[in-house]
């Protein structure tokens, strides 16, 4: 892991640039959306473009790596993600704003895939879950710290929207200066989605759940907040410390994930999860200290999903493959997450704003029931289970043919 960290360490920090960015912008959006009375549908249809977006540019950004390498693709998207932002400032109509959220989608799909292939070709498996969560660590970090930057200026004028900009560009510098040479992946082996789905049904899966709850935490979580009278201070802070709270906790969890099996993991944090947004909207009928103490705990649990699901698939996965793979991955990613916050502001619309939290409470019981019947058909003899730890002696090889196919 040590190694690793050295290797990657450009890596890291252009990433929480990125995000730093992303964290500022995604809470300014639907402030100011808020601020100019767009529909809470044209809301919502506009924090889902960014994850179309995403499916797009995960599914071009592979084709990239191999003619051009990873650092030129990575600056590529981090420039049409600088130049975005900015119209959003230039052109304030729902519209346009979903054009622009559909393009800086499609930049931090191909970043992403960058970052995540780049990791997994400098990880074993023993680490893999902690490398991935430190991964997040930064990602969510950045985005937590993001969320404060929202009282930097005012958000009804241009400035943070340039300031969004500023970040971003500036995390061109430590990928572009790199002396590390980038994972080369000149024989990287397809595999289509149903390929995926074979050697890896729940990472696949688990990484659409994923996907649909941190769409609707980030991307509603905002507007949630307004719609029950918290101004943009108050919303800063309030979306900052749920980031911060999935931050604290996925590493812990990777760790966790490296020692027993990854599954039972992802299963124990989805009851958790569906449990704590089950009981929120119980807590009183107007917003107060409960309610966010819940709405914090809840994003505590959610957030780190992402990490432990693509450490579980990536378990499964060659080297040859985990660029193609990758991209299947952030792809299946960026599917749950485009209908998260759509499913979210129509569940609001029909049911108040409870219905955020029915909406993430029915995603984790959806990734709990999921892992569940894996586990009983393995206990029903469709495979032998043999509970061996993540961390122990075996090569990666001999674990994949231990491991039962329906646990990942």
């Amino acid at each position: 892991m040590k190694d690793t960290l050295q290797s990657s360490w450009p890596l890291f920090l252009g990433i929480g640039l990125i995000m730093l960015g992303n964290g500022l912008q995604g809470s300014l959006l639907g402030v100011r959306a808020a601020m100019e009375a767009f529909p809470t549908s044209w809301i919502g249809v506009i924090m889902s473009c960014f994850y179309v977006g995403f499916l797009v540019g995960s599914a071009v950004t592979p084709r990239l790596l191999a003619s051009v390498g990873h650092i030129r693709v990575f600056a590529a998207w981090a420039s049409l993600a600088s130049a975005a932002v900015l119209v959003h400032s230039l052109w304030v109509e729902p519209g346009a704003w979903a054009a622009m959220r559909f393009c800086t989608g499609f930049a931090y799909a191909g970043m992403y895939v960058v970052a995540e292939s780049w990791l997994n070709d400098r990880v074993d498996d023993d680490s893999r879950g902690q490398v991935l969560s430190l991964y997040m660590v930064v990602q969510y970090g950045g985005l937590a710290a993001g969320q404060l930057l929202l009282n930097v200026a005012d958000a009804a004028g241009a400035h943070l929207f340039i300031l969004v900009s500023i970040l971003v560009s500036l995390a061109l510098m430590p990928i572009s200066l790199s002396s590390r040479p980038a994972p080369l992946f000149e024989s990287a082996e397809s595999v289509p989605l149903r390929e995926l789905l074979r050697i890896t049904p729940t990472g696949l899966a688990g990484c659409v759940t994923a996907g649909a709850a941190t769409g609707a935490l980030l991307g509603i979580g905002p507007v949630y907040a307004q719609s029950t009278g918290f101004d943009v201070r108050d919303t800063s802070l309030l979306m900052s410390a749920a980031i911060a709270g999935g931050a604290l906790l996925q590493f812990p969890l990777g760790r966790l994930s490296d020692r027993v099996w990854r599954t039972d993991v992802i299963i124990g944090v989805g009851v958790a999860a569906a449990l704590v947004a089950a009981a929120v909207p119980f807590m009183a009928s107007s917003w107060h200290l409960s309610r966010v103490v819940g709405f914090v705990l809840l994003a505590t649990l959610l957030l780190p999903l992402y990490a432990l699901v693509l450490a579980l698939a990536n378990d499964r996965l060659r080297p040859d493959q985990m660029v193609a793979a990758g991209s299947g991955l952030v792809l299946a990613f960026g599917v749950g997450a485009a209908l998260g916050p759509v499913a979210t502001t129509s569940a609001m619309t029909l049911v108040g704003p409870d219905g955020f939290f029915g909406v993430l409470a029915v995603l984790a019981c959806l990734l709990a029931l999921g892992g569940l019947t894996t586990r009983r058909r393995a206990n029903q003899g469709k495979v032998d289970f043999l509970p061996t730890p993540v961390s122990s002696p075996h090569t990666p090889e001999e674990r994949m043919e231990t491991e039962p196919a329906e646990l990942v």
